[in-house]
């Protein structure tokens, strides 16, 4: 029965990741055998949990069918806290995205706030229209060192506050939830599904990050691995928020760019496409940071370097600045393609609270 479980979880993971297999896929990816394979799917399809999606092109003989995950099968929502927002987002079973909303509010650790960010999930859920009882959880993101199992928020700079427990939130969360730091969320969304070795840098308000070795990510011995906005690369620097001088956050948050066009990312990136002098200026400075940063870490872990955050949503324009920048300083590699760019950007930390439901979900069938 062991053995049969691992098979039905393997089998409905394959096909998540890969959005759509056919039967022959799964049995020559996955090595288990037709028969197996065959029985597994009739039961994940009399479940409801998989379904035929359309049929692949065939050079002569039978179609091969098109099996993908049931959307609606289930839901998770993902709710990502900064110090003046709350982000909400809505995803089905195969982790696509179906509503987001972010609103502004200030944080403050009063139950006046809590009271409306509840407020603010249940109008949220009831807008998307889904069937509350399929809602697998709620996923929170938030700036700082997290216990996840004590849920405990230990730490946060960003807002302000320490050893805030979220244990007592059943009130206001009628769903199961969990909690979780906002750059890990974040690299949970860009690197869900990935191989090889992976360093996340989030380049959000915030600045942080993410080490993910061996397909797993590293939390470090107190929850601080992956603090990458508090490495030092300017001594004797700007101020950083954490009371340190020099931190990367000081030079590489995406407050510094959307500061120059009145907390508008977008309307920043619009003038240095229009050429913007003053907009220019401040983006060369923050490009040249960044290649201190990205290289800084390709010599310390020697993989992947994946941007995301709000700003490494709009990096894949400018990657060739950002290449020419990084080889001034790294000598040891022939090209920069070790750097990616993120898929997402307001929402990647919130999408990236619900995948532990996702995944949960498909460890228990």
């Amino acid at each position: 029965m062991e053995i049969k479980k691992k098979n039905r979880i393997k089998i409905a993971k394959f096909i998540l990741e890969q959005g759509t297999a056919s039967k022959n896929e799964i049995a020559a990816a996955l090595k288990i055998s037709m028969p197996t394979v065959l029985q597994n799917v009739k039961e994940l399809q009399d479940a409801g949990i998989v379904i035929e999606e359309g049929e692949y092109h065939s050079n002569g003989g039978r179609k091969a069918k098109a099996l993908s995950i049931e959307g609606s099968t289930g839901y998770a929502v993902g709710m990502d806290i900064t110090a003046n927002h709350i982000t909400l987002v809505l995803v089905n079973m195969k982790r696509r995205l179906l509503c987001k909303e972010r609103s502004r509010l200030t944080y403050a650790d009063e139950p006046s706030y809590y009271e409306k960010m509840g407020a603010m999930l249940e109008n949220f859920i009831f807008r998307s229209q889904v069937d509350r009882e399929k809602i697998l959880g709620v996923g929170i993101s938030l700036p700082g060192i997290v216990n996840k199992e004590e849920k405990v928020l230990i730490r946060s700079h960003a807002l302000g506050v320490g050893n805030i427990s979220f244990h007592n939130f059943h009130n206001l969360i009628p769903y199961p939830y969990e909690i979780e730091n906002d750059a890990n969320c974040a690299a949970y969304a860009e690197l869900t599904g990935k191989k090889e070795n992976a360093v996340y840098l989030s380049l959000s308000n915030t600045v942080g990050g993410a080490i993910y070795l061996n397909n797993h990510f590293y939390l470090g011995e107190h929850f601080r691995s992956g603090e990458f906005g508090h490495m030092v690369i300017e001594r004797g620097g700007r101020q950083c928020y954490c009371g340190k001088r020099g931190c990367v956050d000081a030079y590489c948050s995406a407050r510094l760019l959307q500061g120059m066009t009145g907390d508008n990312l977008e309307l920043f990136f619009q003038r240095v496409n229009e050429k913007d002098e003053k907009c220019l200026g401040v983006w060369e400075e923050y490009l040249d940071y960044l290649a201190v940063t990205v290289t800084n870490l390709r010599m310390n872990f020697d993989c992947d370097i994946v941007l995301g955050g709000y700003v490494g949503g709009y990096l894949k324009n400018y990657r060739t600045d950002l290449e020419r920048k990084v080889a001034e300083y790294n000598k040891f590699d022939l090209d920069a393609a070790y750097i990616r760019t993120g898929k997402y950007r307001l929402e990647a930390s919130a999408i990236g609270a619900t995948m532990q439901f996702i995944d949960h979900f498909f460890d228990l069938l």
